[in-house]
């Protein structure tokens, strides 16, 4: 079994043209996204890198508590972004000033106020904030991100900026939280410098590592895990995996780390 994953490119309108090394970008083609193909052992988490020269749409994801009411099964989507990299003026934006009932929501996603209603976040690389499922937000241009996130595909469009896409604003309108996003309990700075936990749960776990686990990580993470190096490379059953790619560990004793590197290790909270 590979243990390095295969990616996917995606083009996206808001994408790039040319994207930062070690990615390249197919002649002719805008790529918003490189997906890192979920393994079987862990096909309930994708990771991917995010690429941006324009705005996303408003958009948001519903819960698995949502997906199976509506009879979709468990397709919920809660994910989290890492800046890596950002353009001066980069922001995001997340959850909104003052608080909006359904009405004022889907009337802001008609009219399109909705952009100028969110709050919105200057980032810079080492920014990291977690995105519960039904929160309202948009990724502006010159960001590159790593974002881990539950394997789900599905996303309602509120505004769109005239683009000629699918909107799904009554099925936002139903389950997209008009409130303010909870900064100091969903967001963080990571540097390279030492260990952090940055999710426990309730959906996956994520950790970056500044050299190798001590035996606290070791202990939480049992059985197999992604491995996504940021500095500096990692060996995965005799396989160098470097900064760009992500691996499937069987175990985390598999993985050598580089004791000067940082690596993101991520894995699905057990049922």
């Amino acid at each position: 079994m590979p243990m390095i994953l295969e990616t996917r490119t995606v083009e996206k309108v808001w994408g790039r043209d040319r994207l930062p090394a070690p990615f390249s970008t197919p002649d002719g083609q805008r790529i918003g996204e490189v997906w890192f193909e979920p393994p079987a052992a862990l096909d309930g988490l994708l990771v991917k890198y995010i690429f941006t020269s324009e705005k996303l749409s408003v958009q948001c994801h519903p819960s698995d508590e949502q997906t199976r009411a509506m009879g979709l099964g468990q397709r919920g989507k809660e994910e989290c972004w890492l800046v890596v990299d950002a353009e001066p003026e980069a922001a995001l934006g997340i959850g909104f000033d003052s608080p909006l009932d359904h009405d004022a929501l889907r009337e802001a996603a008609e009219d399109g106020s909705i952009e100028e209603l969110l709050t919105w976040h200057q980032v810079k690389a080492g920014d990291f904030f977690y995105i519960p499922a039904n929160t309202v937000h948009v990724i502006g241009p010159g960001c590159t991100i790593i974002e881990i996130q539950q394997n789900s595909d599905i996303t309602y469009r509120l505004y769109d900026y005239g683009r000629p896409r699918e909107l799904h604003r009554e099925e936002a309108a139903r389950i997209a939280l008009g409130e303010r996003y909870d900064l100091a309990a969903n967001s963080t700075y990571v540097g390279h410098e030492s260990d952090i936990n940055l999710v426990d749960g309730p959906f996956f776990r994520l950790d970056q590592l500044a050299g190798g686990p001590d035996a606290a990580i070791s202990a939480r993470y049992r059985g197999p895990l992604l491995v996504i190096p940021r500095e500096g490379s990692v060996i995965v059953e005799g396989e160098t995996v470097s900064p760009g790619q992500c691996a499937l560990a069987m175990e985390i004793d598999a993985v050598q780390f580089a004791e000067t590197g940082t690596c993101l290790i991520a894995q699905p909270m057990s049922d």
